[in-house]
C-alpha cells in the first residue's frame, strides 16, 4: 500500500472517528437533558406535595375552628335565651309581688269624706260618721276588688302587697306605714266592667257606702298605671328550701 492509499485510509478513519464521537456527544447530550428534566420535575412534584399537605393542614384546622366556632354561638344563643326567659320570669313575679310598676285597663274609683251631713235623697243622716271614710271601708273595698278578679290595686299611690297593712291610730290611716287621708284614689287593673259591676250592684259595697252618704266616683278606664311597691318584702315565717 502506497502513502496515497495510506493517507486515503487514514481520513476516512478519522472522519468516521468523528462521526461516532459526535453521535456519542449528541447521545450524552439528550441523556443529561432527560435526567434534568427528570430532576426538575421531581423538584416542581415534591414541592407540589409539600404546598398539598400544607393546604390540607390549614383546611383541616379551619374546619376544626369553624365548628368551635359553631359550638361557641350555638352554647352563647342557649344561654342567651335561658338568660331572656329568666329576665321575663323575674318581671313577672316582680309584677306579681307589686315590685314593678304595671299597666293596663280597670277601675279607677275615689272616695271622699261627706261633712254635709245630707244623704243623696236630702234628707239628714242619723249617723254623720257612717258618711266618713273608714281604713276597715278602703279593707272592704280592696278585699271585694281582689275577689272580682283585680291582678294589681294602689291606695292614693301606695300599691297594696302581700305584707301591706292598712291601719288606723286615732283619726290616722296608714297603708304600709304611710299616711293617707281623704279623698282617696283607689286604682284596680282587671276587667274593668267585672270589677265594675261587681262593686256597683244592689248589695255591692260601693253601693253600701253611696247610700250611706259617702262621696263616690267611679270611671272605667282602658289605660290606668298604677306604681311599684317601694318597701321591703319580708317574711318571719316562710324560708327558701335549697
Amino acid at each position: 500500500m502506497n502513502k496515497k492509499q495510506i493517507a486515503i485510509t487514514l481520513g476516512i478513519m478519522c472522519f468516521i472517528l468523528t462521526v461516532a464521537i459526535c453521535v456519542q456527544l449528541k447521545t450524552v447530550e439528550n441523556t443529561t437533558s432527560t435526567v434534568s428534566q427528570s430532576l426538575k420535575e421531581n423538584g416542581l412534584r415534591d414541592e407540589v406535595l409539600k404546598w398539598k399537605e400544607r393546604y390540607d393542614n390549614a383546611y383541616e384546622e379551619l374546619t376544626k375552628s369553624n365548628k368551635d366556632l359553631e359550638e361557641i354561638r350555638k352554647s352563647a344563643t342557649q344561654n342567651d335565651t335561658k338568660s331572656q326567659a329568666k329576665q321575663e320570669e323575674i318581671e313577672k313575679n316582680n309584677m306579681l309581688l307589686g315590685l314593678q310598676e304595671v299597666k293596663g285597663e280597670g277601675l279607677l274609683i275615689k272616695l271622699a269624706d261627706n261633712n254635709t251631713g245630707i244623704l243623696k235623697n236630702g234628707s239628714e243622716a242619723l249617723d254623720p260618721s257612717s258618711q266618713i271614710v273608714h281604713y276597715d271601708d278602703l279593707i272592704e273595698v280592696i278585699n271585694a276588688l281582689n275577689n272580682a278578679g283585680a291582678e294589681a290595686i294602689s291606695v292614693n299611690g301606695q300599691r297594696i302587697v302581700q305584707t301591706t297593712a292598712i291601719t288606723c291610730e286615732g283619726n290616722v290611716i296608714k297603708i304600709n306605714g304611710q299616711r293617707v287621708s281623704s279623698p282617696f284614689t283607689i286604682k284596680a287593673i282587671g276587667s274593668q266592667g267585672l270589677l265594675y259591676g261587681s262593686l256597683t250592684m244592689i248589695g255591692g259595697y260601693l253601693y253600701i257606702l253611696d247610700e250611706a252618704g259617702v262621696i263616690v266616683e267611679t270611671t272605667q278606664s282602658d289605660n290606668l298605671t298604677l306604681e311599684k311597691y317601694t318597701g321591703v318584702i319580708s317574711y318571719k315565717y316562710m324560708k327558701n328550701e335549697k
